[in-house]
Parts: C-alpha cells; structure tokens; sequence
C-alpha cells in the first residue's frame, strides 16, 4: 500500500489504470506467484461452483488484458468487460476523476473498449471446451464473466445486446446484461416496462446453457425496482447485480464531487445496501443476487452476504486499498464465518433477514 498508492496517485487516473492493467497482465502471464488459498469459501451461485463468493466489477479490465492477472490477486470470479459489437472510443478524456476524502471514483468513460471480437479472441482461446454440449471453460475453478452492452449509436440496441450474448456465451461462465451505465445517454430507458421484458426474452433465447445475468442502476424508484423484478422473475434471469455506478452525490468533500458521471466507491455504500434489501423483498429472494457499491473490507463483505446477497463485487476500493484487498476479504470473510459457527458461504446468505428464506 504504501508503495502502490503514492506512485499512482501522481498519476493521472486513466493512465494509472491502464499502467496497473498491464503490470497485472505481465504478472498473470507469470503465473500470479503469491496467489492466495481460499478453502472453505467455495459456494455455488446459478448452477457454476465459484472458488469464493469476491468477484471483480466489469469496468475494471474492460477488454481482458489482465484476466489471469486478477484471478491471482484471490477474486474467485472476474467480470470483463463493458463489451459492445464495434470498438468505440467513449467519451472525451478526462473522464475519469478521484475523490479520495471521500475514497470514491467518478468516471464517464461510456463503454470505452475495442470491441467484443478483440477481446474474445484474446480470452477465448481455446474456446470453451465441449462449447456445443454446454460444458463449462476449462479454466479450472475459475470463473469468468462477460459484460455485454450496446454501442452508442446503435440504431438497435436490443439488437447489439443479442449480438453480444450470442458471441460471448460460448466462452464465457456467464454472461451479465448490463444496462444500467449512466454514461451512455438513454440506456437506463431499457430498464423500464415493455423494452426491458423485450430485451429479457431476446437475450435469453440467444444464451443457450449459459447463465445470464442483469446489472441494474442504485437510481431506481419503488416501482422500478418491483418491475425489474419482475421481469426478471419472468424471463428467469439466473442473477441480478445490484449495481452500478449512481448519479446522486451524497455529502462529498472532495473537488471533483461536481464532476458528471457516476459515482462509485464508500459513498455509495449505503444506497447499495439498501437496493439490495430491496431486491431481495421484491424477488422474494427468487433470484440470487451479487452486490456491488462500497465493499472495502471482510466485514462489509460479510454484511451483504448476511443482508441476502449470494456474491460480491469489487473495484473502486481496490484504488485505495491496493492489490492486496482481495487476499484480506477472503481472510477476513474466513474468520467471520468460523466465528459465527457457519459452515459454508450459503449459510451466511440472508441470515439477517427474518421475512424470507436464506439462500
């Protein structure tokens, strides 16, 4: 930490993500020595066995340069992507802005990346084995997921996304829909009413055997939340993750606060933790759901796991936490467990919710 930190912080922030991308990339082609043990907190979430419930947030290795990289950090789970059928360049630089008194990230990147084919060709290779019987990658134990989304000026973005599930399910352990980016404008329309229900039954009839699931937005009213909900009981998304950046500002200090964007890191906390308790009541628990916003330790880890969430996802915590963060949740989470006399991972999930089953 007190190497990584200072050295980066100098830098700009796109620059210092792209240098820590590709010094991930060289150590992941090293074979990630030092990587982590993590026995006990294997646990199984829409049919595939995950080596622990702590994943990797999309937008952190948008094209897959890094992959084995971060599997070796100790993420049992790592999510590549915003990924749409042609490359774009996003939106203009900067576009990416620090908040540490408030140990947050604003970014409006807008699905910067260089399209689905470049990024399949370099993590698919070979392709998933047995990919006509529906047999899982053979990458061990290691899970991968590819987030698929629509290009900006896409005349059809039901369309894109298909195009995109189509071509990422057979390589990938699952595949998340992810339109809840606040940076690309009108996508957050297609969590709504007839063109979410429409975009649900299109993608799941192109997934095949893979598992599909939906990233929805923290910006949701009641009513949102019970539609999506119910779309996705619906369409039987096989996971729901809640979520993505937010574009509310709540009590920051730091001078990039009126930055445009969305927000990530410890400030959207409490507005992730509560979405989830409000997708766990809306689903009935019927879904399993992976949690994002805020996590920066074993004990928030913990916390979701308890509040009804079945995995976790980082990445704004890693900027200031540094690259050992993964290796201390999975230890901290380890501890929290035989503390509290739970055998597994699933014992956790919604304990502390009364009203409805644990999953």
């Amino acid at each position: 930490m007190a190497f990584y930190h200072p050295l980066l912080f100098r830098l700009d922030a796109e620059r210092a993500h792209s240098l820590t991308i590709a010094a991930l990339a060289v150590w992941g082609k090293a074979g990630a020595p030092l990587a982590p043990s993590t026995p006990g907190l294997a646990t199984t979430v829409a049919g595939i066995a995950f080596p622990n419930p702590v994943g990797l947030a999309a937008g952190v290795d948008k094209d897959g340069r890094a992959i084995d990289g971060f599997f070796g950090l100790g993420f049992g789970s790592v999510e590549i992507g915003t990924l749409t059928p042609l490359a774009q360049p996003g939106n203009p630089k900067p576009r990416i802005f620090r908040l540490p008194e408030d140990r947050a990230v604003i970014n409006r990147l807008g699905f910067n990346n260089n399209g689905l084919d470049a990024a399949l060709s370099r993590v698919c290779s070979p392709a998933k084995a047995g990919a006509q019987t529906g047999s899982p990658p053979s990458r061990g134990n290691k899970v991968l997921g590819i987030n698929v989304g629509a290009n900006k000026d896409a005349a059809d973005r039901t369309a894109d996304y298909v195009h995109g599930v189509t071509r990422a399910a057979p390589h990938a352990d699952y595949i998340t829909i992810n339109i809840s980016s606040p940076n690309t404008p009108g996508l957050r329309d297609l969590q709504h009413g007839a063109a979410l229900r429409d975009l649900l039954a299109a993608c799941t009839a192109a997934k095949g055997d893979t598992p599909i699931f939906l990233k929805v937005a923290p910006d949701l009213e009641p009513a949102d939340i019970d539609d999506i909900a119910r779309a996705a009981l619906d369409n039987r998304i096989d996971a729901l993750i809640v979520s993505n950046t937010t574009i509310s500002r709540p009590g920051l200090r730091s001078a990039n606060a009126k930055e445009t964007g969305g927000l990530s890191g410890a400030p959207l906390a409490p507005l992730a933790r509560q979405r989830l308790a409000d997708f766990r009541k809306a689903t009935g628990a019927g879904i399993p759901l992976i949690s994002v916003g805020g996590i920066d330790s074993g004990a928030e880890a913990y916390a979701r796991l308890r509040a009804g969430a079945s995995l976790v996802q980082l990445y704004t915590a890693l900027v200031y936490e540094g690259p050992g963060l993964p290796a201390r949740i999975l230890r901290e989470l380890s501890a929290l467990l035989a503390r509290d006399g739970l055998a597994t991972v699933a014992d956790a999930v919604g304990v502390d919710d009364p009203k409805l089953p644990s999953s």
